[in-house]
């Protein structure tokens, strides 16, 4: 978790006024989940609700990424807002190099999963793909519109990276775990949620089921607040039980008849194609049209106050289950 990148400030011989502006801007920043260096303020969005700052050590590249997620950021929180139906509060995103890394790789990361003490968000810089950082933003974002529920939990992580791959045009398509979990034998996830959203076979099952719902007419921005308001204990077998109205018994049993009937098997986070529909409803949402069917539905129920233990909160490429076997 612990990924300190300092950065270091080297105008030496900046005049008092610039040196003054600095230090005001450096003291305006939050404190962040883990990055330790000099905070450069790059701008606010045109709604005021995401402020953005850069490592200043990294030089133009890390800055063009930071300068365009100004620009894009209020259609990232538009499509948020649409997808889990609520209003979320200001944020504030550095980006730098997380874990050492500068394509994206780095990941994201922030504290607890709502918009009080979780609204302090860092993402990996992605030097000339400024597309991975928005996508890494709305990873993270996501979460705290979660309103404290599912943090930490495998079914809260494979929904912040859906939101992630519908918001961020899938910019994060090498982060994929469904072909994980399906090459480590398909364990069950549905009927049991994993208390870690640092779990690829979890997540990757979490992936998998959410895109077979959604390729069978069950939109994003009707998925998450279901699954907000089911809560850190809630499974996706409830899931499907609350959306359907079939019993929760039956979900496992029907996703893997789907499963085996896919022609390729599971070759990524969308193994049943739901990506370009589910794609439309932020873009549906944030131009004020005509809501989908299921949204209407479906009406987004108010999520539960709860406190949010924080436990990880970290978004990462897959990483293998530890096995409990000796060799």
């Amino acid at each position: 978790m612990n990924h300190r990148i300092k950065g270091t400030h080297t105008e030496k011989k900046a005049s008092s006024k610039k040196a003054s502006s600095i230090d005001r801007a450096t003291a305006s920043a939050p404190a962040w989940p883990s990055y330790t260096g000099t905070s450069k303020l790059v701008g606010t969005s045109p709604s005021g609700r995401v402020t953005v700052y850069v490592d200043p050590s990294l030089g133009q590249s890390a800055l063009q990424n930071a300068q365009d997620l100004v620009n894009d950021a209020d259609r990232v929180v538009t499509a948020n807002d649409g997808i889990f139906g609520t209003t979320g509060g200001p944020v504030s995103v550095i980006v730098f190099a997380l874990g050492g890394a500068t394509d994206g790789t780095g990941g994201a990361d922030h504290m607890a999963c709502d918009y009080t003490t979780g609204n302090a968000i860092e993402v990996d810089a992605s030097y000339g793909n400024s597309a991975r950082v928005s996508a890494l933003f709305e990873a993270e974002l996501s979460e705290c519109s979660m309103n404290g529920n599912l943090c930490g939990e495998s079914t809260g992580e494979a929904l912040s990276r859906w939101c992630a791959a519908v918001v961020g045009n899938n910019a994060l398509s090498d982060f994929a775990t469904a072909p994980q979990w399906a090459q480590d034998g398909m364990a069950d996830w549905v009927d049991k949620t994993e208390n870690t959203d640092q779990d690829g076979d979890s997540i990757g099952c979490g992936m998998a089921f959410l895109s077979w719902l959604m390729s069978t007419g069950y939109a994003l921005n009707t998925i998450a607040p279901a699954m907000v308001s089911l809560g850190d204990s809630g499974t996706l077998a409830q899931l499907y039980a609350k959306l359907t109205g079939d019993s929760a018994s039956n979900a496992w049993s029907k996703f893997q008849t789907a499963i085996q009937a896919l022609p390729n098997g599971v070759t990524s986070d969308d193994p049943f194609n739901a990506f370009t529909a589910a794609s439309a409803v932020p873009a549906q949402l944030a131009a004020g049209t005509t809501e989908t069917q299921s949204r209407k539905e479906a009406k987004p129920p108010t999520a539960p106050k709860s406190i949010c233990q924080p436990k990880s909160h970290r978004l990462l490429p897959p990483k293998k289950r530890q096995s409990s076997k000796t060799s």
